[in-house]
């Protein structure tokens, strides 16, 4: 089996001004001082990326994350963002594809495309967001649902670009509503993510991606979605907003 190095992303979302970001990366940064269970990193608003960004220079095992970007190098767009600027502001990963893109401003999977390949070209590492409605899952279409959603995006991408790519996992059922997946159903999700990716670009591929598990990670659940074979890291919404539970969150990978 392929080691695979575990990944916990926390998505702060909308929240946090740039004093409330500070005041929590200097908290992080003194509680996580020797730790190196796993990469960690940190995704605040676009406001906030240049001032957490500093602090995390003498932190190197915490990377810096945006949670959007446009694939268009510039041009008239008003209020986004382009790769070129989230990597002069200190940034490494980006997340592409999150439900609530997709959901309220009508992202497609060629739009997503088109981003993974921009972050890549710029060297950002994605974390690529897929997951199913609670329609899906109840009706046990949430399998044809993933996988429609791997092909649409990651088909006939070359080698490079899936190099790059971190998987997150994300029930849009259990986002925000404290209903997370139990770990036999993440591991099922991630095993079934896997064999897809495997299906589409090989063996080799397929066993180094991370596929991290995100929808209403807790400290009280993180042990044991992380102890599932398929489960590489973690992208975690609100528990990433305070320092404690998201350390507890860390602590857990070890």
């Amino acid at each position: 089996m392929t080691a695979r190095t575990k990944i916990v992303a926390g998505n702060w979302k909308m929240n946090k001004t740039v004093a409330e970001a500070v005041s929590l990366v200097e908290e992080l940064t003194k509680e996580l001082a020797g730790f190196s269970g796993c990469e960690v990193i940190l995704c605040p608003p676009f406001t906030a990326l240049t001032s957490v960004a500093k602090l995390l220079h003498s932190s190197p095992r915490i990377q810096l994350g945006a949670q959007n970007l446009h694939p268009a190098l510039q041009g008239a767009f008003t209020g986004e963002i382009s790769a070129a600027m989230l990597r002069e502001a200190g940034c490494r990963f980006v997340i592409v594809g999150h439900s609530e893109r997709r959901r309220y401003f009508g992202e497609t999977d060629a739009f997503l495309r088109e981003k993974l390949l921009a972050a890549v070209a710029a060297g950002l590492r994605p974390i690529f967001c897929v997951g199913e409605e609670l329609p899906d899952r109840e009706s046990g279409r949430w399998p044809a649902h993933l996988r429609s959603q791997i092909q649409g995006v990651l088909h006939g991408l070359p080698v490079d670009v899936l190099s790059a790519i971190v998987l997150a996992y994300e029930p849009i059922w259990a986002i925000g509503t404290g209903r997370n997946a139990r770990p036999e159903q993440a591991q099922e999700a991630h095993a079934l993510l896997r064999k897809e990716i495997e299906r589409l670009h090989g063996t080799a591929v397929a066993a180094r991606m991370c596929i991290q598990y995100g929808g209403s990670v807790t400290p009280q659940n993180a042990r044991e979605l992380l102890s599932q074979p398929d489960v590489d890291g973690l992208l975690v919404g609100g528990a990433s907003l305070n320092a404690r539970s998201f350390t507890s969150i860390l602590l857990s990978v070890q």
